[in-house]
């Protein structure tokens, strides 16, 4: 490194400390959930792709994004989700806003646009995602989608996800709102049913909605409607049906949960289903909410039996990634925690962890349940992942789709935990799949060659 770039790497790092801790070197003031700056290199993404990552899941709805065609195109099916039902979610629309469109505005190609989708698909809500070139040239959506839904006779609901104002996890919220608009009740007295709950922040990606489904049915719950993993219209209108929201990715469905208790009186828990520890503290968890002793007799039964089916496989996993390290960057912060906890279970230590849209209080959990000396940091750039995985000798990565190449290119064997997998990892089943990824990735013959 050279002076130059010295100095460079230093001001970067005055600029960022911050969002940098490491373990028992100093306090855990970690700043987070800071706005993104435009034209900075970070890993965090916008708030137009937050807002489609939650609600794109919705298998019977248009998905029409207000903007150029390269965002529909960034977006298109992000989720590996999975549908029981309708594949229309699998499109990506766009209005495809061009030059023209930003002098004089692109009111009217929005509204020819939704009249043209909904005349070819018989959908019953349409989501119309506002972008940067929106939120810059001030089309007015709500106005545009209100008409719309008068001609249609069906909900078109606006995301005001204007990419630059914020940051993802604003993404998140206006998701939220927009389902909050899309589940208010049309009829006074929906009443909740018993042992009935949403499932909330599950995306269903490799059919891991399916999964927890078959475990909550076995111990006497009914999932009313998962948000939105395989969800659909009918369904998300009856999500006040239920008695209990319980939130799997606290980070993008938070809000949701708890304007339903300020709205509807529905109280929710936070759970996680990665890894057997917390699969299995989840599953207590909404028993002990209930109050049922049959069912927390039931909980107990199916903990046992499913640890005792793969706890065989997981040792044979453990004996032989002793020692190993791991470097971790997602996006939310319960995984985080989660995968903290599932690497303990295989005997892998974590040296450096961080997220794109972890709060507060995750990161204080993390910093307990990590070792000291362990690198803490928030919306990292590829130069930091790079600094401290070399630093920290770590043999693994875990991340999305864009750290995959610079871990291949640091010669550092990678595991993708992102959108686009195709096999689960909730559960008991999920932590069996992650041990042997982790191991046919780890103990590949390739890395002699680097």
């Amino acid at each position: 490194m050279d002076v130059r770039q010295a100095v460079i790497w230093d001001s970067v790092l005055k600029e960022r400390k911050e969002s940098i801790i490491t373990k028992g070197k100093q306090k855990n003031r970690l700043k987070c959930d800071t706005d993104s700056v435009a034209g900075c290199v970070s890993q965090r993404a916008c708030v137009y792709c937050g807002a489609r990552v939650v609600l794109n899941p919705v298998t019977d709805a248009i998905h029409l994004v207000h903007g150029p065609i390269g965002c529909a195109s960034y977006t298109w099916d992000i989720r590996g989700s999975l549908s029981s039902g309708s594949d229309l979610y699998r499109n990506s629309f766009s209005t495809d806003l061009q030059e023209q469109d930003v002098i004089f505005g692109g009111e009217k190609k929005l509204a020819r646009a939704i009249d043209e989708l909904v005349a070819q698909y018989p959908a019953k809500v349409v989501f119309v995602y506002a972008t940067c070139i929106v939120g810059v040239i001030g089309d007015d959506l709500e106005a545009v989608c209100k008409a719309a839904a008068a001609r249609h006779q069906i909900e078109v609901i606006p995301v005001q996800s204007s990419g630059f104002a914020g940051n993802k996890a604003a993404g998140y919220r206006a998701a939220c709102d927009a389902l909050l608009r899309l589940i208010q009740p049309t009829q006074t007295g929906i009443s909740a049913r018993a042992n009935t709950i949403n499932y909330l922040g599950d995306f269903n990606l490799a059919g891991e909605v399916w999964i927890i489904k078959n475990y909550l049915r076995q111990i006497g719950v009914e999932v009313n409607v998962a948000f939105t993993g395989d969800s659909h219209y009918e369904a998300l209108k009856n999500a006040t049906a239920a008695s209990l929201n319980i939130i799997q990715c606290a980070g993008s469905m938070i809000y949701l949960a708890q304007r339903m208790k300020e709205l509807y009186g529905i109280p929710y828990l936070n759970v996680s289903f990665l890894g057997l520890q917390d699969t299995a503290e989840s599953l207590r968890k909404i028993a002990s909410h209930f109050g049922d002793e049959e069912m927390q007799r039931r909980v107990e039964e199916l903990v046992a039996r499913e640890t005792a089916r793969v706890e065989p496989t997981l040792e044979w996993y453990r004996r032989r990634l002793q020692g190993k390290k791991a470097a971790i960057y997602v996006g939310g912060g319960f995984k985080a925690i989660s995968l903290i906890k599932q690497f303990r279970e295989i005997g892998i230590d974590v040296v450096m962890i961080g997220t794109q849209t972890g709060r507060k209080e995750e990161y204080e959990i993390i910093h307990e349940l990590v070792d000291d000396g362990t690198v803490i940091l928030d919306d990292a750039n590829p130069s930091e992942l790079e600094k401290f995985m070399v630093e920290k000798g770590a043999h693994l990565l875990v991340g999305g789709v864009k750290e995959r190449p610079l871990a291949y290119k640091l010669g550092i064997a990678f595991i993708d935990h992102n959108h686009d997998r195709k096999h689960p990892l909730s559960g008991f089943v999920g932590a069996v799949n992650l041990a042997k990824e982790v191991y046919t990735t780890l103990c590949s013959p390739v890395w002699q060659y680097v």
